[in-house]
């Protein structure tokens, strides 16, 4: 399986998939960290990526996702975007919503 494959099958088995530097509990960079606390803060299920321990992956997402950095959120196979976006969407609520949304859509 390619890595463009390994990408997609992760974003098929799981609705909220984090790529991130680092895991949740010990994140590698400051905006990896601050992402997971919007997202726990939010009540999300989600799964994380540790892209250091993978280097295909960290090489291959930033041409898959045209997203350049890193973390990228996913929603559902759709990103959503990095830290900034997360962080605002977090503060406005919006996340809270998207991740109930996704729990009501999983059960």
């Amino acid at each position: 399986m390619d890595v463009n494959e390994r990408i997609k099958a992760v974003l098929a088995d799981h609705a909220i998939v984090l790529f991130m530097k680092g895991t949740p509990q010990f994140p590698m960079c400051g905006f990896s960290s601050r992402a997971v606390q919007a997202l726990q803060a939010a009540g999300a299920d989600f799964h994380a990526v540790n892209v250091l321990a993978d280097p295909e992956v960290r090489a291959a997402l930033p041409h898959y996702a045209n997203w350049p950095t890193f973390p990228q959120l996913f929603i559902q196979g759709e990103l959503i975007g990095g830290c900034d976006i997360v962080e605002d969407l977090k503060v406005s609520g919006e996340l809270a919503r998207m991740a109930a949304d996704v729990a009501g859509v999983q059960h």
